[in-house]
């Protein structure tokens, strides 16, 4: 593990201080005698001190305990959470109505205040990461939030104590990902200047060894933050940032009489291992985008006004509105096959697993004469903790499959149930070799393995065809080498796309061609839209003039009847149409053209 991943770990889960004495000692017993003699302390202010000490230290205790649950699975965690969530409550509780006396008493900074606030700020993001609900996101912003409008964390510089400083910028990394997540740019960007001045300070008065690590945090998110390859403008000039969740009414709907799958998708696993692209704190710029592509948009994202800790966690949401989400980065091969089976185990009756692979691809190394499915590649896992006996492994004999490979044939167990597949690797179409051994529902999407040369510098900042999946809007303005657009034209455009998607929907669901599976996970509306916006993807690229190569189109399997849907007149005069209003037309060849290669 590296140092800044380290830096970035802690920022996740940070060592807890001390444990808080329930005796009064040192600075305590300090405050505590500072009116008088120890035994002149009415009897009540005695007990809210003890009683605050105790809060304090079992608050730590679980929290701690948080960081030995297992990762994956839904039910060992909960009651522990819920255990967690009912001492903060109470410890918040307690200090809001007793805080005079701990003032007085015990010596309470408002340094203390703000760490048991962030605390419960990350209780409610790893609540969110347990269960994908976003209204626990605004939680975890509204405790953040109050840290700096009340500046709980001022006095910290203050004091000659680094570890405090510590603190104050592991704060400031975990308010910068929640305000990512909830796409509130504008604020990321004061933060990231705030956390940049920080640092700057910390590393001026303390001897650190950590400055290097702090300093690349800072690149990382700003990368992260400049990774889109299209702005949009208002009058202004000013960037307008928009969320790409699912929206009300964000999804063609079923016609009536349509008959489609029942299906829900319940469960996806989001695996991120592809070499240098953008990320931060664990999240890659592909991982990012395809975990808002599989989210609702809260009501109340934008108007998030309640006060710390109105929400309830422990209470079980009535209707999950998203699918359950593992976020795993650079995985080895063991932790993604622990995660996929415990997934399987528990994924609901009538219920959709979606496995989402952005990752670089491993390549067989010769022909045999049979091709079975561990004979085509698939993609790399992570290597890093390869080391037997303490001394990393010597590269392998050259006829040896590659250990560190997720091939199409490690799936095949988890084909027992209705799977869905993305892969957004150099060698994708190693995936096209699956086989449907048990008759359940089975679709995968495969990007381009190639890709033009002048769009190959822009793989840093995340992979063309994740960027179709999360925003085809914004991924159709960077094929064309648009970097900026204004706000009224994107509008326009965007409501132009939404009749195309519907008449993609109309292609999709009257193919008399089309193989079933696709019909059976229609019904859901994430993977309804993920299935418009592959076809839209793949539309576009067969008639852009720099996609000349078979390889640089989207595939899938089953094969979609390119007739009915990828080629279809209908959808190449959208894109025409589209491409027309966004005065690129002459990048594209006519619509008559055979684009077969």
């Amino acid at each position: 593990m590296t140092k800044c991943s380290l830096v970035l770990t802690y920022v996740l889960w940070p060592l807890s201080s001390h444990r808080c004495s329930l005796v009064f000692q040192g600075r305590e017993a300090g405050a505590m005698t500072g009116a008088g003699a120890e035994d002149d302390i009415p009897l009540g202010e005695r007990k809210t001190v003890t009683d605050f000490c105790y809060l304090l230290d079992k608050s730590k205790q679980l929290f701690n305990g948080l960081r030995d649950l297992p990762q994956y699975g839904h039910k060992q965690w909960q009651s522990y959470f819920g255990r967690t969530f009912d001492v903060y409550t109470k410890l918040w509780k307690f200090q809001q109505q007793h805080r005079q006396v701990l003032d007085n008493r015990y010596g309470l900074k408002r340094w203390q205040i703000g760490e048991v606030a962030s605390k419960i700020g990350q209780l409610y993001y790893h609540y969110y990461l347990r269960t994908s609900e976003t209204s626990y996101l605004n939680e975890a912003f509204s405790f953040y939030s109050a840290i700096r409008q009340r500046s709980y964390y001022y006095q910290v510089n203050k004091e000659d104590r680094p570890e405090l400083v510590v603190k104050k910028l592991r704060y400031y990394a975990r308010y910068i990902v929640v305000c990512l997540l909830l796409n509130k740019m504008d604020l990321v960007k004061v933060l990231v200047k705030e956390l940049s001045e920080e640092i700057e300070d910390y590393t001026q008065r303390f001897n650190t060894e950590d400055q290097l690590e702090w300093n690349l945090v800072l690149q990382e998110v700003a990368a992260f933050v400049e990774a889109d390859p299209v702005v949009v403008l208002n009058d202004e000039n000013t960037v307008v940032f928009t969320s790409n969740r699912l929206q009300e009414g964000g999804v063609p709907q079923l016609e009536q009489g349509m008959v489609v799958g029942q299906l829900t998708l319940a469960d996806a696993l989001i695996i991120g291992n592809c070499n240098n692209q953008v990320k931060f704190s664990e999240l890659t710029i592909d991982m990012f985008r395809i975990l808002q592509a599989l989210e609702r948009e809260p009501v109340n994202l934008a108007t998030t006004t309640s006060k710390p800790g109105t929400l309830e966690p422990s209470e079980k949401p009535a209707k999950r509105e998203n699918p359950h989400k593992y976020l795993l980065y650079k995985p080895t091969f063991s932790q993604l096959y622990t995660f996929l089976s415990a997934s399987f185990k528990e994924l609901p009756a009538n219920s959709v697993l979606l496995v989402y692979l952005s990752a670089t691809g491993v390549f067989p190394t010769g022909r045999l004469d049979y091709e079975g499915p561990y004979d085509f590649g698939g993609v790399l896992t992570n290597t890093n903790r390869d080391v037997v006996n303490g001394e990393t492994v010597q590269k392998r004999n050259q006829a040896q499959k590659e250990m560190h490979c997720l091939h199409p044939g490690d799936l095949f167990p988890f084909t027992r149930k209705p799977l869905f597949v993305i892969v957004d690797s150099s060698n994708s179409t190693a995936y096209k070799n699956f086989t449907n051994l048990f008759g359940q529902p089975l679709v995968c999407l495969l990007s381009p393995t190639v890709y033009p040369k002048s769009m190959q510098d822009q793989s840093q900042r995340g992979s063309l065809f994740t960027l179709f999946l999360y925003c085809p809007l914004l991924a159709f303005l960077s094929v064309c080498g648009l970097s900026s657009l204004r706000q009224g034209l994107w509008e326009k455009a965007e409501e132009f796309l939404h009749k195309v998607y519907r008449d993609i929907g109309q292609m999709i669901t009257r193919s008399q061609a089309i193989d079933q599976a696709f019909l059976q996970f229609y019904g859901d509306e994430f993977l309804r839209l993920l299935l418009i916006r592959f076809v839209f993807c793949s539309a576009t690229l067969r008639l852009h003039k720099l996609f000349r190569e078979s390889r640089s189109f989207p595939e899938s399997y089953p094969q979609l009847p390119k007739q009915d849907t990828v080629e279809s007149s209908l959808l190449q005069k959208h894109v025409l149409e589209l491409a027309a209003m966004l005065d690129v037309r002459s990048l594209f060849w006519d619509g008559t053209l055979d684009v077969n290669y």
